[in-house]
């Protein structure tokens, strides 16, 4: 009888022990990169980008192997608010504003940047009545996926529009509008599905610039080509936007951002498994931040930089992962 008290015991336990010990580490870096937020993060050849951010910053280099930075070239005009996509031997920056807080301006072509070469070059432009920043931005088949964003900086203009890019083409489409407006989210794609969670519709022009985050989520069937129905399932447990996103297994987990509801930038880490549609917590990062994102390098994920409060700042240097489960 003891041996079997003993046995659910440890079985009980042994999880739990487990649980504990998968955590974020902060990383001791050789060098620092240029403190920055509203930036875009992102993994090639084994190596993190950061890259933008207000002002014209220059593009920082780590190395995960020597734990080094190294300091690359600048981008020809101020980037902010957007999400890179690697592409090949590309890094495509769409959906940008560029200028300062609350007039920006949605950058109006889009900018390629080529780290093998350590070179920016502009591309195709974008139409017109269709440009904006803080938009979530993804990659399907070949073509851009651009939804939702800012057409009037942080003044007012939050859109639900959704377009596709077609990168070899160069050619624009409009698609179907989303359901909600959003921006300063980052968009993803799963199983066929993109995914828009988090995120808010910014309104400083009456005072809103924070306030009005977005309760639930939007998902798009590439399938169908259709907007899925609503469900209170799709409710994100922590409202937030300037969070970053990835996708690992059948999860989209969400991390960070800034809201009204506290000082401090968010630092929960939250999981929406979509076949079971549920939701569950991951290990919360030691550093709250918002205005950065996540890349994935050997079965590790990173965030770097980004604000330590909502708003500009404090700008952060610190690096830190958390080993993805099996």
């Amino acid at each position: 009888m003891k041996k079997i008290l003993c046995l659910i015991f440890f079985c009980l336990l042994f999880p739990l022990q487990l649980n504990s010990q998968w955590n974020w580490e902060t990383i001791q870096a050789k060098g620092k990169p240029t403190a920055r937020s509203e930036a875009g993060v992102f993994a090639y050849k084994n190596k993190i980008y950061l890259i933008g951010g207000r002002r014209i910053n220059p593009t920082d280099e780590f190395d995960v192997n020597t734990k080094t930075w190294t300091q690359k070239s600048k981008p020809p005009i101020e980037i902010h608010h957007f999400q890179p996509l690697v592409i090949g031997n590309a890094v495509y920056i769409i959906g940008a504003l560029t200028g300062p807080f609350p007039n920006e301006k949605a950058v109006d072509r889009v900018l390629i940047y080529y780290p093998d070469e350590d070179k920016y070059i502009f591309g195709d432009s974008i139409p017109k009545n269709r440009k904006r920043g803080a938009a979530g931005l993804t990659y399907h088949k070949n073509k851009i996926y651009m939804l939702g964003g800012l057409t009037n900086g942080h003044m007012d203009g939050f859109q639900s529009w959704f377009d596709s890019y077609d990168i070899k083409s160069g050619e624009w489409e409009i698609l179907d509008d989303a359901p909600d407006k959003r921006d300063h989210f980052q968009a993803l794609v799963l199983n066929e599905k993109l995914f828009a969670f988090a995120g808010r519709n910014t309104c400083f022009r009456h005072n809103k610039a924070l306030d009005l985050t977005n309760n639930f989520g939007n998902i798009y069937d590439f399938k169908t080509k259709k907007w899925m129905a609503f469900s209170p399932k799709y409710e994100i447990p922590t409202k937030r936007a300037g969070n970053g996103a990835f996708v690992w297994k059948n999860e989209v987990i969400f991390g960070g951002g800034e809201s009204i509801t506290q000082i401090k930038a968010h630092n929960e880490v939250e999981a929406f498994h979509f076949n079971e549609l549920k939701w569950r917590n991951w290990p919360f990062m030691k550093q709250g931040r918002h205005g950065t994102g996540f890349c994935i390098i050997d079965k590790f994920v990173y965030t770097v930089s980004g604000s330590g409060n909502r708003g500009g700042g404090p700008e952060l240097y610190s690096i830190e992962r958390l080993k993805l489960p099996l």
